[in-house]
């Protein structure tokens, strides 16, 4: 399970989002960082809080191709993100082209309409965890 949060969260009361941060590892949770780069927090916030994941924003990637200045904040926050030890992801990849070029960049991770649409719960559930229990049920069933 991930928890996203955005910087913004953190300019409040950043000792106490520190330790809720931990709180919520402690159960396994892990924590993403939301929008990077398009807020006001500072770059020591990767440093002092308990970041499983920068989440690069659709802003970025949506204007992407080679030789962009979105290119060059997104392989500088994928190079970050490694340097780091965390994972990264970026939002908003419509096409093969965006995928492409972020493989290019080292970004292996991404969401988006080109995989997927948003959906409602319901929907999300009747295609996909039923199919999954359904596949398991059958595995069982060969399997026996």
């Amino acid at each position: 399970m991930e928890l996203e949060v955005t910087e913004d969260i953190l300019l409040e009361d950043d000792e106490r989002a520190l330790a809720t941060f931990l709180r919520v590892q402690k159960l396994g949770v892990q924590i993403a960082f939301d929008d990077f780069g398009t807020g006001y927090a500072s770059l020591t916030y990767l440093k002092k809080f308990p970041i499983n994941r920068l989440k690069i924003d659709k802003s970025f990637v949506h204007e992407l191709r080679a030789g962009s200045n979105d290119a060059a904040i997104v392989i500088c926050t994928v190079t970050l993100a490694n340097l780091l030890g965390l994972s990264v992801i970026a939002e908003g990849v419509e096409d093969a082209t965006s995928i492409d070029l972020l493989r290019g960049m080292g970004c292996e991770e991404g969401q988006g309409f080109y995989f997927a649409p948003a959906l409602p719960a319901a929907e999300f559930a009747r295609r996909f965890l039923q199919e999954t229990a359904a596949h398991s049920t059958e595995a069982a069933e060969v399997a026996a």
